[in-house]
């Protein structure tokens, strides 16, 4: 301690008041407490919305394409592009009237190449029922989500009815969609919105349901490594003027309201803890007219304006690094244990995986984000008492006394 400046000393011992019943100490535990409770909340609510976020991510767009390009031969990208893209392949998509034996409805169906995707595809590592392999060429078998299933009252090894209105057929009663018999070999289960929506066929079979000789008509589906990072891969494919198409199409307005949501919340917590930062305005205010005589008396024995305003500076730093030290810990801990929190209040939530609750993504770097943004204000709060302290005229102060 002894090495440490003058300005640091005296403003460490003006952070810890001597009288733990003033009014002074009071505002500042106040401000401590305030800080470290909007930190912890802001932690906690960050981590729960970039969890939130990321379960969506996998469950939408681990059905939805992230890009489809309108050619099967994709022009030569930069090594930027190519670093983005983890797998392409094949790929049809159509809508099309799913019919069983109780009720229809209209779905897209994506045709596939089941042995390139089988790897990429989470769906392929989401099934309940059945094999992914199950859609062989030629088999003309299909994959749907359980929910799907229960919808249509079938089950696996069940026969739909497949009508595709693109493709049609002449008949002795005039132009009909061309429509197959298919056998339901797979369920999978994301629990998305997108589950009820999709059907997954064999692209060759998909080919032949559109009245196809091969599947040259077919698009590159393109798996990203961040969906949403997704501008470098399609400027580069307009610049050779192909057309694609990506998941914000479909997509877009339900990750923009979640994004929005996550900035008003963060927002909201943020506020919450710059006006605690700026009640250490108000106690440091106290503090100076508390200290006045002492300010004086320093000033007369040498130390200089910027010296007392640093003082007050390095106060309201303590203060802030206090309540921002105990507010990560505090994070911390209701992040880690945010599940077992809320069994206990008799409140479990169940938007994870599986259903194992509140979905958690901890990221470090947002952490040191809020504790230098939080460290901000508190210093800003700081300036207005510092230099009213600095003006302070020793011999007028003296004579007061």
């Amino acid at each position: 301690m002894s090495m440490l400046p003058i300005a640091a000393k005296i403003g460490l011992r003006y952070s810890k008041t001597s009288n733990k019943r003033s009014f002074v100490s009071f505002i500042n535990m106040f401000s401590v407490v305030g800080i470290a409770l909007g930190i912890a909340s802001l932690i906690t609510v960050i981590s729960v919305m970039n969890g939130l976020e990321g379960q969506l991510k996998q469950k939408i767009l681990g059905i939805v394409p992230h890009v489809v390009v309108d050619t099967r031969q994709l022009p030569p990208l930069s090594e930027t592009a190519q670093r983005k893209i983890v797998f392409s392949s094949d790929f049809v998509e159509q809508e099309i009237i799913l019919q069983s034996s109780n009720t229809i409805k209209g779905v897209i169906l994506q045709g596939i190449d089941v042995d390139k995707e089988k790897s990429q595809s989470v769906i392929a590592n989401a099934m309940v029922s059945g094999k992914w392999e199950s859609m062989s060429k030629g088999s003309f078998k299909v994959v749907i989500s359980r929910s799907l299933a229960n919808k249509l009252r079938v089950s696996v090894g069940e026969q739909l009815r497949v009508i595709s209105p693109s493709a049609s057929v002449f008949t002795p009663l005039g132009r009909m969609p061309s429509q197959r018999l298919v056998v339901v070999s797979g369920l999978f289960q994301l629990d998305s919105e997108a589950d009820d929506s999709v059907v997954l066929m064999n692209i060759d079979d998909v080919a032949k349901l559109s009245r196809q000789r091969n599947i040259d008509f077919a698009s590159k589906r393109l798996y990203l490594k961040d969906a949403f990072d997704f501008k470098t891969v399609t400027d580069e494919l307009s610049s050779y003027g192909i057309d694609f198409r990506t998941w914000r199409e479909r997509q877009g307005p339900l990750f923009d309201a979640v994004s929005m949501e996550k900035a008003m919340m963060s927002l909201m917590l943020l506020l919450i803890i710059a006006v605690a930062a700026f009640n250490i305005v108000s106690a440091l205010v106290m503090v100076v007219s508390e200290k006045t005589a002492d300010i004086a008396i320093l000033q007369t024995q040498g130390l200089l304006p910027k010296d007392v305003m640093l003082i007050f500076i390095l106060n309201g730093i303590f203060n802030g690094f206090k309540g921002i030290l105990a507010g990560v810990v505090l994070g911390l801990l209701l992040v880690w244990n945010l599940n077992d929190i809320l069994r206990l209040l008799g409140s479990p939530l169940a938007f994870g995986p599986n259903g194992t609750g509140l979905p958690i993504d901890l990221r470090l770097v947002e952490i040191l984000y809020i504790s230098l943004g939080s460290l901000v204000l508190c210093v800003g709060a700081t300036l207005y008492p510092a230099f009213k302290a600095a003006s302070i005229n020793p011999a007028n102060s003296l004579q007061a006394q």
